[in-house]
């Protein structure tokens, strides 16, 4: 096994559950990290971009 993962919360679960699903691997998590999510629109011939959401992924390392 690798010392570090990333663990990406999934788009029907809580964060609550995505640290279960860390701890039930073997792994603590050390870092959380958010990414937006931006969605393509075009408005009178010219491309605007719109938030549409975030990401957020938790960076754990392995349990000694």
């Amino acid at each position: 096994m690798s010392k570090k993962k990333k663990f990406r919360v999934e788009e029907n679960e809580t964060i609550d559950q995505c640290l279960d699903r860390i701890k039930k691997e073997g792994y603590f998590p050390v870092r959380r990290m958010e990414q937006p999510i931006f969605k393509e629109e075009i408005v009178n011939g010219e491309k605007k971009y719109t938030p549409a959401g975030r990401e957020i992924i938790f960076e754990g390392k392995l349990k000694p």
